[in-house]
């Protein structure tokens, strides 16, 4: 899809947006993102964007291919010493310039942590339908970043929204959205679903 990058940009503005109406103590809420609050999130994207395609190589070498360890470097080197200045700093980020090329791999990762983000704040956002179409197919194809197609398999996932029915298997259904934030391993969006796949696809979340 050659508008990827636009599409990212207009996501990325959409999150700063939101930021920019946040209060003082909302920067440091809880996300859905394992320890992280809402500025180390928006860290970590920045970050992401800030790391060229042969500096996030050279990065996870240093890392030992430490997912973990290349990440927290990359959110510390981004972030600001308050959250207005990693917000400002945010403010002129690219798109993420994904190792997967080319792929929708950049755009998850930001549709993926602004939910990380809004969810908990109860802040309410539509991606681009397009956008999100790509990176659930990606999802379902492919392990980057988050064990989505590892969740997803065996499972037949049904968008009550879009065009989008894929696998084979029990059905989970429900808003595409829904069903991206899930096989990223978001157990929040859950709820949102139905169908006898649901159980199946909670189990594997809880491991």
């Amino acid at each position: 899809m050659s508008d990827l990058p636009e599409i990212q940009q207009r996501e990325l503005a959409a999150l700063v947006a939101d930021l920019s109406a946040l209060e003082p103590a909302q920067w440091r809420a809880a996300t859905l993102c394992a320890d992280w609050d809402v500025e180390e999130v928006v860290a970590h994207l920045g970050g992401a964007a800030a790391t060229s395609r042969p500096a996030w190589f050279r990065s996870m070498f240093a890392a030992h291919f430490d997912a973990s360890l290349h990440n927290r470097r990359r959110l510390e080197d981004f972030r600001g010493s308050t959250p207005q200045e990693t917000l400002e700093r945010f403010r002129h980020t690219g798109p993420i310039d994904s190792p997967i090329k080319p792929s929708p791999a950049g755009l998850g990762e930001i549709i993926v942590h602004s939910e990380d983000i809004r969810r908990p704040l109860g802040l309410h956002h539509a991606p681009d339908p397009a956008g999100l179409l790509e990176v659930a197919k990606f999802f379902v194809a492919k392990n980057f970043a988050v064990n989505s197609k590892t969740l997803a398999k065996g499972l037949t996932l049904h968008a009550t929204d879009a065009d989008f029915h894929e696998g084979v298997g029990p059905e989970v259904r429900g808003p595409l959205l829904s069903l991206v934030m899930a096989i990223a391993g978001r157990a929040t969006f859950l709820p949102d679903l139905s169908g006898d796949g649901v159980a199946e696809l909670t189990t594997r979340l809880a491991v």
